[in-house]
């Protein structure tokens, strides 16, 4: 298992896996496949671009197959650039139960402890992932808080919601 920074080069590979994550697992993303789907590569390639504040973070294969990702990004604002928040974690189904989730995720971790001034690490779960829930408490995160309805593909009965 190698894992890396991914490169602006990488935007191809990364596409095609993050967009595999997004159909396979709509509920457990932010964004959407719908969304995404339409990026171009320069685009894809100009959001995994890394620099001292976000990294996209690779696994790759003994083939160099690319089969597992995870994004940091720091606040920008003066009051909040002493955290980050963690986000996509996706490895490929035919790799889970490798150890490969918990890999990125302590490299992620031990990079960002290289961050200067960076004190805190969010991430956000959806509440029935259960395999995600229990590596993140195996890495010490702590569960802050239950947003209802945090996220929504559409709408149940097609009408919104409030309250």
């Amino acid at each position: 298992m190698n894992l890396r920074i991914l490169k602006e080069g990488d935007a191809q590979v990364y596409q095609s896996l993050r967009l595999q994550g997004l159909q396979e697992y709509p509920d457990a993303f932010g964004s959407t496949f719908e969304r995404e789907v339409a990026f171009t590569i320069e685009m894809v390639a100009e959001r995994i671009k890394a620099n001292e504040d976000r990294f996209v973070l690779g696994a790759f294969d003994e083939h160099e197959n690319l089969v597992g990702i995870v994004t940091l990004i720091r606040e920008c604002s003066p009051k909040t650039r002493h955290k980050a928040n963690v986000f996509g974690l996706y490895v490929t189904p035919e790799m889970r139960g490798k150890g490969i989730g918990l890999a990125l995720m302590e490299e992620l971790i031990a990079r960002a402890k290289r961050m200067e001034g960076l004190e805190q690490l969010n991430l956000t779960v959806v509440s029935t992932n259960d395999s995600a829930r229990r590596l993140y408490a195996s890495l010490g995160f702590q569960l802050y808080g239950t947003e209802r309805s945090a996220a929504r593909l559409k709408s149940r009965h097609g009408e919104p919601r409030i309250g």
